[in-house]
């Protein structure tokens, strides 16, 4: 928009193209949207790309079904959705296919995040870690010393 600005104000397009730290190619296109379409051609149209495929009705399905937990679809084998499982929930109820990636944004945009154990495991020792830290950490630790610094070249100095 401050482009526009600067035509209304008879600027020249290099001038516009240095202030602005833009192509001058770049400032031409605008000019000649501008032109054309006003001010309103210039607005942004939104984020590129296709829109979710999924619309808020499929949404709020998707996430009842998700509420549900992973046993109730057919994992029985732990209670942790992944992409790759919500992406399989998506083609058996949907009946189409995404990427794994898709998938991750379209449940992040559903305020759903990575789960988390509501509690510490179990057979979390906090002793052995205790001992692991004082023990074994302080033999396995980095020194701390840089190394010496060194010529990058192939040859020794004269």
């Amino acid at each position: 928009m401050r482009a526009v600005d600067l035509f209304d104000e008879g600027v020249e397009v290099p001038c516009i193209a240095r202030e602005l730290r833009v192509s001058e190619k770049s400032v031409y296109q605008w000019r000649r949207t501008w032109r054309t379409g006003g001010r309103e051609a210039l607005c942004s149209g939104g984020p590129c790309g296709c829109g979710c495929r999924l619309g808020p009705y499929l949404q709020a399905r998707l996430a009842m079904w998700l509420d549900e937990g992973p046993a109730a679809h057919g994992w029985a084998d732990d209670q942790v959705w992944t992409a790759a499982r919500a992406r399989t929930l998506i083609g058996r109820k949907f009946h189409f296919s995404c990427s794994v990636l898709g998938v991750t944004r379209l449940v992040h945009r559903m305020c759903c995040s990575v789960q988390m154990p509501a509690r510490p495991a179990a057979e979390r020792g906090a002793d052995a870690i205790i001992v692991w830290r004082e023990a074994t950490w302080q033999e396995v630790r980095p020194s701390g010393r840089r190394p010496a610094r060194s010529s990058a070249s192939g040859t020794k100095r004269a």
